[in-house]
């Protein structure tokens, strides 16, 4: 990480955008007037910040993933072959033998016979041209420099340079920072769910006393799962960190030893996510069935820990006594359940791909209240998929903080929660029953829940009567548009269990392209027992919305604040300062700095933690050129749906952050984390945010 730069030094504008021209004394320039700006959804700027739209390079043809090979045919025309999953497994092996992928137990130590599996290993042992190939050390302290011991990347480290020698062969930083994220996944855990061992009384015990079928019980055996590999072209669509909070990604081993042979690891054809991680888990073998296994089976070390694992300890001899067993928790009743309060606090919403934990730790530092991690997959977190159980790491400083989990039945929902709740430190767990997207409704999860109330009585009855932990539901206000559903179920959601419920203005089918119906959550709101806990979402994009929804429904508890979070993350503290915030671009620049050192820490500070950083930091940058000054608009305060037009800021930085080119971001993100690797490219997830490629510049 670097210091702010002077402004002169930061690139400006003006290479490829000119000025407005003064206007000629033979025609007269004519400028919309502030009125006219905002009925169209324009952030009204004030005339001196003004300029002409830059020029775009045109963009002749797609953006090319890097599982694809581009061939041009004998008339010129471009075309996309893609990689079959056998030659990417067979190069991403060929790159971990190179000399980038040095062993992780031979960078933290220097010593070539520090591996245990030496030439079994299946990272390269070349010490000399990994540094040979390594890229230069980045400006600025290691941030694993508190505490005791040593930095974990050692050799690796992008900030190696800056170590203190001390004697150390290989590694020369004194201490390491005392690792403050929790919710790992256990590895014993981890392999009982690949081999579909895992047991699940309560949640089996519940659902047979609701009257559901457990789903496969008995007759399907399932393909033993093995333990995924994130493709390294791929890196950046789901990440982790190991137990040790050291910031490696999923495909990198979690065990007593970093490195692992070659030959005992199984890995994925393509290292993604599987088509049918959406499919309802298949039912794991109950406890009377894991009584009838093999001697051979029951007497493995493996198994000795299912029995040491598991909620129930005893022998239990039919599902019956079971049921007598667990009847005490499962019967307990709403209100002797823990509840959580969330009158007046600043909930800060589960956010896809930006809502990491760096950026919530961010938020934290700036006003939020209560932190809420991304929606997870339950058949992903069934399967024990590393890197969707890193969706679930909490910080430290996250004390108010929830886990969003999606699924499309009772039975695989109330076994993620008796497991999340088993292996997680969490304050309460919400299901998520308003997801938009394609993939998640058609399996039957996400909004497509609302076209069946009973599957969502079920699910949430079933999960509420697992667990001990609050339930709560986000939902939308309907699936179709026009056909709101969420005021016919809201006097029942309490009675199924649930602690609260958060309604998003807008239907599924809407999406965003309408603002949010604030009128209708409040009609739910005031439809709602007192017991159920009411909040509102959508459109929030300063305290004066804030203060409007919780004056004109004093029945809402609290809002939950999303997109308006993502441009501009001060809005937290707008909202407990009651002010409209006039934030400089060197204020933020220091809270990107901010993200970019809790990302490190996170991601790591290898050269993988690093591009993992500045991936997550770009897709963040996609959202805040959106976020307009207040010194320089005409209207205050600035609405959600309002695009801003081409503007100067009030200096080159604040200029630059204003860009909506995916060049600029990435200069933003050369000032904390160094230059880009050669040939390197970015278009946002959100691509309706850029408008061109990082090469077109």
């Amino acid at each position: 990480m670097t210091e702010t730069p002077p402004v002169e030094s930061v690139p400006t504008m003006e290479e490829s955008t000119q000025p407005l021209p003064p206007p000629s004394s033979n025609s007269k320039v004519t400028h919309p007037t502030p009125e006219e700006m905002v009925a169209k959804a324009i952030a009204p700027i004030k005339l001196e910040f003004l300029r002409p739209p830059p020029t775009r390079i045109p963009q002749t043809d797609a953006t090319v993933t890097d599982n694809t090979e581009v061939k041009t045919t004998k008339d010129g025309v471009v075309a996309k072959e893609k990689k079959s999953k056998r030659q990417l497994k067979r190069e991403r092996r060929q790159e971990r033998k190179s000399a980038l992928h040095l062993c992780p137990e031979i960078a933290k130590s220097g010593d070539v016979s520090a591996c245990p599996y030496n030439d079994r290993c299946r990272f390269s042992h070349d010490i000399e041209a990994f540094k040979a190939q390594k890229p230069a050390d980045l400006d600025g302290e290691c941030p694993f420099t508190t505490g005791e011991g040593r930095c974990p990347y050692g050799l690796t480290c992008r900030f190696y340079g800056a170590h203190e020698e001390n004697g150390v062969v290989g590694n020369g930083v004194k201490v390491e920072k005392v690792n403050s994220e929790i919710n790992g996944l256990n590895k014993d855990i981890q392999k009982l769910l690949w081999k579909n061992k895992m047991k699940f009384p309560k949640a089996d015990a519940k659902l047979k006393s609701l009257g559901l079928n457990l789903m496969g019980l008995g007759k399907s055996k399932t393909k033993k799962p093995v333990e995924e590999e994130v493709d390294p072209t791929l890196v950046y669509s789901s990440h982790t960190t190991n137990e040790n909070g050291c910031g490696e990604l999923a495909e990198e081993p979690t065990n007593q030893s970093d490195c692992i042979a070659e030959d005992s690891v199984n890995d994925n054809e393509d290292g993604t996510i599987p088509k049918e991680e959406l499919r309802p888990q298949k039912k794991a073998r109950s406890v009377i069935e894991e009584k009838c296994c093999s001697a051979e089976e029951a007497g493995s070390t493996l198994q000795k820990h299912v029995e040491n694992s598991c909620v129930q300890t005893d022998p239990v001899p039919t599902i019956e006594g079971l049921l007598t067993e667990t009847d005490r928790s499962l019967k307990a009743h709403i209100r002797e359940k823990k509840l959580i309060d969330f009158s007046g606090k600043l909930y800060l919403a589960p956010l896809t791909t930006v809502g990491n934990l760096p950026f919530r730790r961010v938020c934290k530092v700036l006003g939020a209240d209560v932190t809420c991690g991304e929606m997870a997959m339950c058949t992903n977190l069934l399967q024990g998929q590393a890197s969707e159980w890193a969706l679930l790491r909490r910080h430290s400083c996250e004390d108010l903080f929830g886990v969003q989990i999606c699924g499309a039945h009772p039975d695989t929902v109330a076994r993620t929660v008796e497991l999340i709740d088993q292996e997680c430190t969490l304050d309460f767990i919400d299901i998520n029953m308003g997801c938009p997207i394609d993939i998640v409704c058609n399996k039957g999860a996400g909004s497509s829940l609302l076209t069946k109330p009973m599957r969502m009585k079920n699910i949430v009855e079933a999960a509420s009567g697992t667990v001990e932990t609050p339930i709560t539901i986000k939902v939308r206000t309907g699936y179709f548009e026009g056909k709101n559903r969420i005021d016919s179920l809201i006097a029942d959601i309490h009675k199924w269990g649930a602690n609260a419920v958060t309604i998003h203005g807008r239907s599924r089918q809407q999406r965003y392209s309408r603002l949010a119906d604030w009128e209708y959550i409040y009609q739910c709101a005031r439809l709602a027992p007192k017991s159920l806990q009411v909040l509102g979402n959508g459109d929030i994009f300063s305290y004066t919305d804030w203060n409007k929804h919780i004056s004109d429904c004093p029945e809402l508890s609290s809002n939950m604040i999303a997109r308006g979070a993502l441009i501009k993350p001060w809005i937290l503290t707008e909202i407990k300062e009651q002010r409209h915030w006039d934030i400089r671009s060197a204020e933020r620049f220091d809270i990107l700095k901010d993200y970019v050192r809790f990302g490190l820490e996170h991601w790591g500070s290898d050269t993988k933690g690093v591009e993992t950083t500045r991936h997550f930091l770009l897709e963040w940058l996609s959202y805040t050129c959106r976020y307009v000054p207040v010194g320089i608009l005409d209207v205050i305060p600035q609405r959600l749906n309002w695009r801003p037009p081409s503007y100067y800021g009030r200096d080159d930085l604040e200029t630059l952050m204003a860009s909506d080119s995916a060049a600029d971001w990435i200069r933003i993100s050369e000032m904390l984390l160094g230059k880009v690797p050669d040939g390197f490219t970015f278009a946002p997830k959100h691509k309706s945010n850029a408008y061109d490629r990082a090469e077109n510049g």
